[in-house]
C-alpha cells in the first residue's frame, strides 16, 4: 500500500506512516492537523481474504495537549518568542523600533475585523467560528508582539502591568468613580473644556 495523504478539506497535511504490522493486515495512518489545535489520524487498512481484498478506513479525531493547555503565563510566552526569533536569525531585525511598528501594523489588522460593524455586544453574537478564530489570531499577534518588544526593552511585562493596576486603583477610587466613565482629573477638581471632552483613561 503506498503512503499517499489524503485531502481533507480545512486540514493540513503533516505526514503518513505504517504502524507496526499483525498477520494478513497492512495499516497506514494520514495524521492531518486541524485548526490546527485537533490532529486527524486518518487509518487506512487493508485486508486480503481468500475471495477478495477489504480496504476501508476511519477517521479518529485527537486533540492535542500542546495547543489546549489550560494557561499560559507571560514568561512561557516570551520564552517561545525568544526561541523563534533564534531559530530564525531574526534577533538581527528586533530593535524595538521595528518590533513597535509591526505591533501597530497588528492593531490595524485587528481594527479592521470590527471596521464597519458598529458597537458589537460582548460574546459576538452571531459572528460565524471563522470569524472568531481570526480574531483570536489577530489578537495573538498583538500579544506576541507585546511581549517581544517588553522583553527586547528588558521590561518585566507582567510586573509592568501589575503596578499600572495599583495606579489606577489609586487614580481612580471606587467610591469616586464607580458607575463613571470620567477622567480621574476630573474627579481631583480639575476642571474646563479639555477634562470635560477628555473621556479616555
Amino acid at each position: 500500500m503506498a503512503p499517499t495523504l489524503l485531502a481533507i478539506p480545512g486540514s493540513y497535511p503533516l505526514f503518513t506512516y505504517f504502524p507496526k504490522k499483525k498477520k494478513s493486515v497492512n495499516k497506514m495512518i494520514s495524521v492531518f492537523a486541524l485548526k490546527p489545535s485537533f490532529l486527524f489520524h486518518f487509518l487506512h487498512i487493508k485486508k486480503k481474504t481468500k475471495t477478495k481484498t477489504l480496504v476501508w478506513g476511519c477517521l479518529i479525531l485527537e486533540e492535542t495537549s500542546f495547543m489546549e493547555q489550560e494557561g499560559v503565563t507571560l514568561e512561557e510566552l516570551k520564552k517561545k518568542m525568544a526561541d523563534f526569533a533564534k531559530e530564525r536569525d531574526w534577533d538581527q531585525f528586533h530593535s524595538p523600533r521595528n518590533l513597535l511598528l509591526a505591533l501597530v501594523g497588528e492593531v490595524g489588522e485587528l481594527s479592521e475585523i470590527f471596521q464597519w460593524k458598529g458597537e458589537v455586544p460582548r460574546g459576538l453574537p452571531g459572528w460565524e467560528d471563522e470569524e472568531k478564530q481570526h480574531l483570536g489570531e489577530e489578537l495573538s499577534d498583538v500579544l506576541l508582539y507585546l511581549v517581544r518588544l517588553s522583553d527586547i526593552c528588558g521590561v518585566d511585562l507582567g510586573k509592568a502591568a501589575l503596578r499600572k493596576m495599583e495606579l489606577n486603583a489609586i487614580k481612580y477610587p471606587v467610591k469616586l468613580c464607580k458607575g463613571s466613565s470620567k477622567k480621574h482629573t476630573q474627579f481631583n477638581g480639575d476642571s474646563g473644556d479639555t477634562a470635560d471632552k477628555d473621556q479616555g483613561h
